[in-house]
């Protein structure tokens, strides 16, 4: 794994492999949106709002998901020293801070007609919104410091630090007593959700995740070129 953090070689293999990830990430929200709109029925508890976890739920798990890899990557960065750590990393952030602001406004659309508020501060909500302000923060970190080395070694360190809230906000639902609901779908008896709304949000998930690694991959590409231009820049001066 660690030969594609040359940056020639990832610029290669994920110029071949970018239109692929790109073209399955339309494919399987195509089939989740068609599944979760149009074949799904309506919840017979929550109507139609129940379509909104289509939407929440995998947004939710990608935001996670780029935190936890962002984290990776920042132990990389500082043990390591990969030329394309700091980089993944960096890339990473906004798109984790997009993907973390539609879960929040979507739970908090989906909250309102379930729990008759749009928010309430509990492990969950609040543990999920200090994810947020992580991002931000990580992100604010970079921006602040002049020296590149300097910041991303500083941003490494709060990245790895702030993983310690991805358990948190896992098992939060375990450990206190909160009104979002508990895990639903790995469970060792099987998922509680019914298979008609199952695999749109599978699919959705899916979908979510392909779109992005392509989202990151296209982040990465565009920050490797841009770096180069800036060392050309400095060459002819």
């Amino acid at each position: 794994m660690f030969q594609y953090a040359n940056p020639k070689r990832f610029m290669d293999l994920s110029g071949v492999l970018l239109p692929y990830v790109a073209t399955a990430a339309g494919l399987f929200l195509i089939a989740g949106f068609y599944l979760g709109l149009f074949v799904s029925p309506r919840d017979y508890q929550q109507g139609d709002t129940v379509r909104i976890m289509f939407i929440h739920v995998p947004a939710a798990w990608v935001a996670m998901m780029a935190y936890g890899m962002m984290a990776v990557a920042s132990i990389f960065s500082l043990v390591n020293r990969h030329p394309l750590a700091d980089v993944a990393a960096r890339t990473a952030a906004p798109l984790g801070a997009l993907f973390t602001t539609l879960a929040l406004i979507t739970g908090s659309l989906w909250g309102k007609p379930m729990w008759g508020t749009y928010w309430v501060w509990d492990a969950r909500l609040t543990s999920f919104l200090l994810l947020l302000f992580l991002y931000l923060g990580y992100s604010a970190l970079w921006n602040a410091i002049e020296d590149e080395v300097r910041a991303g070694r500083t941003a490494a360190i709060l990245a790895i630090v702030g993983a310690v809230n991805l358990p948190i906000i896992h098992y939060s639902v375990e450990w206190w007593t909160t009104l979002h609901q508990g895990e639903s779908i790995l469970l060792s008896g099987g998922p509680k959700i019914a298979p008609v709304f199952l695999w749109p949000l599978f699919a959705m998930a899916f979908g979510y995740t392909l779109l992005f690694f392509t989202l990151w991959t296209v982040r990465i590409r565009t920050e490797i070129l841009e770096r180069r231009a800036r060392a050309l820049q400095m060459a002819e001066h």
